[in-house]
């Protein structure tokens, strides 16, 4: 069978999975749409926090923004693995003890503050929704791709499975839906990695294939090949690094950080019934989330190898039928600059635009020589002809090593499951902001259990479709996307948080001004470097060095400057709220989700 039909069964019968367990978990109450009614096992919840944590940025981005920049890749591994023990260790066991439904009903509570309430709903759905792009973005791109339908086509169909089990089943659908994401999403991962590590390095396990010989030259280890490959063509060594030392401990300290205060993980540990089984599930979490980050890199470099040894100076008659495949999704693109008819690769930009193609009189897109392709804008002046899409290099991969058809179809499967599950979370976190801190904790305390699931569903509908829009129009690729809502939640929720938990003197007008302040600095640092200035985005320009997916960095002391100053000159919180902390810290003992 093709790959076509091989994608339509797999996605079919994932999807068919995906949409009965949501009626299955159709939620009855409030509880059970917010946390699952804390009735979720740990290994279960570790299961799904995996999915959840495991987004398209994992699945899809890290491997192929690493496959692209080498070491610097690093940060991603490093900040991502580093921040999921820091949230297990610092957050996870006392925001359940805690017993809230969501991290604005903690700050609204622990800063006994409307206002502060009102700010970090702000802060989530502005992060959140700065997250979902990157999701909804992977999800057009496998589509485009394994079903041969338009990027946007693609996003509006993911939407609508999101939408049917996020707005019907709340947190409870979502949860038992993760958890058998995971095992799709992970079993899509390591079957190609088990094929491609044993035909290039004779073992099957990727992580010691990463570091192995070659088996066509047992002499020569895998990254020393790609090392000379990269080299060859004018590229850094690829395993040596082109960030300077502060960038990426900044970069890194960003992603650690804003995985400790990112709300759709976070709000996973309401959802089982003590303290010591949001512990359990955090173990469980990253025993799963292991197995995917430490293949990634290898992933990367497998996929890499292959790239540089078949691809560049080829004729394009010669090219393998991958290429070909994927230019009808525009992710890769050939532009001839000397008319000789060889695929040039090397630094620098292959065109300035997106590629686009000419129709033939018939109306058909002309593709089968070099030449007939055009750009928006003039090609750029270097030798590089050809554009490739860093998001494509996970889902092309067993293409690229010839892998058999159902392999390429299982990893599309994939593709879709970690983009879905992450923003499934997502979207309930915006719900639940909405529903729960807005109307029901803010405007309008007097509406029934009734109500409060009903503005929940809609708020969810509205969610799905602005989340849509952002897949159609992505302010970028998939991981960078991504590394700046980690920046912005490092710069907001998390000084909010750690000091919520552990200084009883912080109040409601420090944390106010701190997230404020934090979260301001750290998106103007970001629009103004992503969309307003492109041209000064360069080390030269950045303050101290720092890039902007590493700004969040410098924007999470600037809060927590702001906010231990302005605690200090104003008045002490309240001696319940002293108390309330003081109980946080208590190590037996589990709240249960309630209002207070």
């Amino acid at each position: 069978m093709d790959v076509m039909t091989w994608t339509y069964i797999f996605v079919g019968l994932t999807f068919s999975l995906y949409i009965g367990i949501a009626i299955w978990a159709k939620a009855a109450s409030t509880k059970e749409f917010y946390v699952a009614g804390t009735g979720v096992s740990p290994l279960a919840n570790g299961l799904a926090t995996a999915a959840d944590w495991m987004s398209a940025a994992s699945f899809i981005g890290m491997a192929g923004i690493i496959s692209f920049v080498g070491r610097d890749g690093s940060v991603y591994l490093m900040g991502w693995t580093g921040g999921y023990v820091l949230l297990a260790l610092l957050l996870a066991p006392y925001l359940r003890k805690f017993g809230q439904f969501t991290v604005p009903d903690f700050i609204g509570t622990r800063y006994y503050s409307n206002v502060a309430r009102v700010v970090a709903v702000i802060c989530a759905i502005f992060v959140s929704f700065t997250y979902v792009a990157g999701q909804m973005r992977g999800v057009g791109v496998v589509f485009s791709r394994f079903l041969e339908v338009p990027i946007e086509m693609g996003v509006v169909i993911g939407m609508a499975i999101v939408f049917f089990y996020a707005v019907l089943g709340g947190m409870k659908g979502i949860t038992y839906t993760q958890v058998a994401q995971y095992c799709v999403l992970i079993f899509a991962f390591m079957v190609p990695a088990f094929f491609i590590s044993s035909m290039m390095t004779g073992n099957p396990i990727p992580q010691l294939g990463f570091g192995g010989t070659l088996v066509d030259n047992p002499d020569m280890y895998l990254l020393d090949k790609l090392d000379q490959l990269s080299t060859d063509l004018g590229f850094n060594e690829y395993t040596n690094g082109t960030k300077s030392t502060i960038d990426v401990f900044c970069i890194t300290a960003a992603l650690m950080l804003g995985t400790a205060g990112l709300p759709h993980v976070i709000i996973r540990f309401f959802t089982v019934p003590k303290v010591r089984d949001a512990r359990k599930s955090a173990g469980y979490a990253l025993l799963f989330i292991a197995i995917l980050y430490t293949t990634a890199p290898a992933i990367a470099v497998f996929a890499r190898t292959n790239l540089l040894q078949e691809v560049p100076n080829v004729s394009y008659e010669k090219q393998p039928e991958w290429v070909k495949t994927w230019e009808n999704t525009g992710l890769i693109a050939w532009v001839d600059k000397n008319d000789d008819g060889v695929v040039q690769y090397g630094p620098g930009k292959a065109f300035a635009g997106k590629p686009t193609f000419k129709a033939n009189e018939s109306g058909e897109d002309e593709r089968g020589t070099h030449g007939q392709r055009e750009v928006t804008n003039a090609p750029t002046e270097n030798s590089n002809e050809l554009y490739i899409d860093r998001d494509i290099m996970v889902l092309a991969n067993p293409e690229i090593a010839g892998l058999p058809n159902w392999v390429v179809a299982l990893v599309a499967a994939g593709g879709l499951a970690a983009a879905l599950s992450t923003a499934a979370g997502l979207l309930l976190v915006i719900s639940v902001s909405v529903s729960h801190d807005l109307m029901k904790k803010t405007i309008n305390p007097n509406i029934s259990e009734k109500q409060e699931l009903m503005y929940a569903r809609v708020a969810a509908a509205f969610a799905v479709i602005i989340a849509g829009l952002f897949g159609i129009y992505p302010p970028g690729f998939v991981a960078q996307v991504v590394a700046f809502a980690f920046g912005l939640a490092a710069a907001s929720f998390f000084p909010a948080i750690i000091l919520g938990i552990f200084s009883k003197r912080v109040n409601k007008e420090g944390a106010l001004a701190g997230m404020i302040v934090g979260i301001l600095v750290t998106a103007s640092y970001i629009i103004y470097f992503k969309f307003i200035n492109k041209g000064a985005d360069n080390a030269e320009h950045w303050f101290m060095g720092i890039s902007p997916a590493g700004f969040g960095t410098l924007g999470m002391l600037l809060n927590v400057v702001v906010t231990v100053a302005v605690s200090k000159f104003t008045a002490p919180p309240p001696e319940d709220v002293q108390q309330l902390v003081e109980d946080i810290r208590i190590p037996k003992g589990a709240g249960e989700a309630h209002d207070h």
